[in-house]
């Protein structure tokens, strides 16, 4: 079973992720200032993050880093939005850089929207980042122009189907390509994740363990900002492991309220990402307390920096402390492990493999080939 140990190797494996991008950094940094990311603010790129599912969230875990440390437009891009509608996402006469992230590398809307924008806007400026050296995507880009690819190393294409170290190592890529200019400034943010990280694998385990005797039916994860997408990740981590037995949703934390939350009931584990800043924090205290108010769930679970604990926990029945000090944009590496657990022990829960959770094949590791048009 390879699910364990690809998650539980990431903190460590964020290190080698920190020395590729060290080794890298002139060319990668060449490259991004070629793209034009540190001209004047009116001549720099859009920036477009790419992905398709759990690549899509990491994206998503990016968008407001490289906006803040960066100073473009940036957006997240689904590639199965963005394949069928690419017209619709160009603006003539923009300048782009779309940057592709996608465990595999063969996914075929990943392959087919850097085809099809090599193709038909050649001065796109594109960035893929991969963790599969012999990926159809590394192969488009051979020789072409305005274009870079960044492999991660091989430990981490993760072997199961689901995506748990591939994950977060391109998120840490992608702190990494934020801080392209000053990426000594980053490893103290890299060390306290990795050291927080390890300590909430220990803790979490036997959290998640205990949990699968409760027989939840649903669970239910909110997050804002940078952690909605830690959000959604982590109900996709429980959906794939448990072959949908278990079923999930994911929502903003002021979003619950406007319709989502006529799903929960009784058989609901209620689980939220707490917001570092004061603002986010108390938005989703008061949710909590309203949640309880209401009866709605059968447990309510905070996980978020300690010292955020005094304020959330009297609101919920258990609160995670997360022992580190970074902003909100740095944290979805390490909240996301919580969710990767409970996906791997409700999956042993329901006597299934976590590395390949349905025997009938509806879901694969890598997307089956269809007619790409």
């Amino acid at each position: 079973m390879f699910t364990p140990s690809e998650i539980a190797q990431q903190p460590e494996t964020w290190r080698t992720t920190f020395s590729i991008f060290e080794q890298n950094q002139q060319k990668i940094a060449s490259f991004l200032d070629a793209a034009g990311v540190r001209e004047p603010l009116e001549k720099r790129p859009a920036v477009m993050l790419i992905g398709a599912g759990t690549s899509d969230y990491v994206a998503q875990a990016l968008e407001f880093l490289f906006r803040q440390k960066w100073g473009c437009e940036v957006s997240s891009v689904a590639s199965t939005d963005l394949l069928p509608n690419m017209e619709e996402y160009i603006v003539p006469g923009r300048r782009y850089l779309w940057i592709s992230f996608s465990r595999s590398g063969d996914s075929p809307e990943g392959v087919a929207v850097l085809e099809q924008a090599i193709e038909l806007y050649p001065n796109i400026s594109h960035l893929v980042v991969t963790c599969n050296a012999d990926a159809r995507m590394v192969e488009v880009c051979r020789g072409v122009e305005r274009t870079q690819v960044i492999v991660l190393d091989n430990a981490v294409n993760d072997r199961s189907l689901v995506m748990t170290s591939s994950f977060t190592n391109m998120v840490v890529m992608g702190h990494c390509l934020a801080n392209a200019w000053s990426i000594a400034e980053y490893k103290p943010v890299l060390e306290q994740l990795i050291s927080a990280a390890e300590d909430l694998l220990m803790r979490v385990a036997v959290e998640a363990d205990a949990l699968t005797e409760r027989n939840f039916s649903r669970v239910c994860f909110v997050g804002s900002g940078s952690l909605a997408s830690v959000a959604k990740e982590s109900a996709l981590k429980v959906l794939e492991m448990t072959a949908g037995q278990v079923k999930t949703m994911s929502e903003t934390v002021l979003g619950l309220r406007h319709g989502p939350m006529a799903a929960l009931d009784k058989e609901t584990l209620f689980i939220s990402f707490i917001s570092g800043n004061d603002r986010g924090t108390k938005y989703a205290r008061d949710l909590l307390a309203e949640i309880g108010q209401k009866q709605v769930v059968a447990e309510r679970i905070a996980l978020g920096p300690a010292h955020a604990e005094a304020e959330v926990a009297p609101f919920c029945d258990r609160y995670l402390a997360l022992h580190l000090d970074v902003e909100d944009v740095y944290r979805p590496a390490v909240d996301v492990i919580f969710g990767q657990l409970l996906g791997l022990y409700f999956s042993v829960a329901h006597k299934l493999n976590p590395d390949s959770p349905s025997p009938g094949g509806v879901i694969n590791r890598v997307v089956q080939s269809f007619r790409i048009y």
